[in-house]
């Protein structure tokens, strides 16, 4: 089960896209707020579909606190690096 939780920062801005059948998505950039070490990647992309594309737009901004429920997904970047995606579900603000 891949299904997460997580209360991150928004580092870039919410980017919405429009297909074909008028389903709407949204991505953008988030980072963890507290790391330890840079051992390890602390930024991720988060995809958005839906009705829940169209609030992220509409209330969120870069520097945004928000909690995040969804899914993860890994991807390979080149041949030494994976780039982590999390399909978001339900999106609450952190304050």
């Amino acid at each position: 089960m891949n299904y997460s939780i997580f209360i991150v920062k928004i580092i870039k801005k919410p980017v919405q896209s429009l297909f074909k059948n008028d389903i709407s998505s949204t991505e953008f950039i988030v980072q963890f707020p507290q790391t330890r070490s840079k051992n390890y990647m602390d930024t991720f992309q988060v995809r958005v579909w839906g009705n829940l594309s169209s609030d992220v737009i509409k209330y969120y901004q870069n520097n945004d606190y928000i909690l995040i429920e969804g899914y993860i997904s890994l991807s390979r970047k080149d041949q030494n690096r994976k780039q982590v995606r999390l399909t978001a579900f339900k999106i609450y603000p952190f304050f």
